[in-house]
C-alpha cells in the first residue's frame, strides 16, 4: 500500500491479497492536503472487491517525519 501513497495522482495501483482472495483498486485523488499537525496529506479513492461486490471508499493517508505514512480515515 506504501507504493499507493506516492504514486502520482489518477494512477490506479492494483492489489491482491492471495490469502483472503480479495483484490482492489487505490486512486490518489488529491494531494498536498495539511493535517491539523501540519502534516502532509493525500486523498485517495478505495475500491475493494470482496466475494465479487466492490466497495469503494475515500480515504486520506499523512505522511508521518519518519516518512511512514498514517492512514487517516
Amino acid at each position: 500500500a506504501m507504493r499507493a501513497y506516492n504514486a502520482p495522482l489518477n494512477q490506479n495501483i492494483n492489489w491482491s491479497n492471495p490469502n483472503s482472495g480479495n483484490s482492489g483498486v487505490i486512486t490518489p485523488i488529491r494531494e498536498g492536503t495539511q493535517s491539523a499537525t501540519g502534516a502532509y496529506c493525500r486523498e485517495y479513492r478505495q475500491t475493494i472487491y470482496v466475494g465479487g461486490q466492490s466497495e469503494t471508499a475515500i480515504g486520506r493517508a499523512c505522511r508521518n517525519p519518519d516518512g511512514t505514512w498514517t492512514v487517516v480515515n
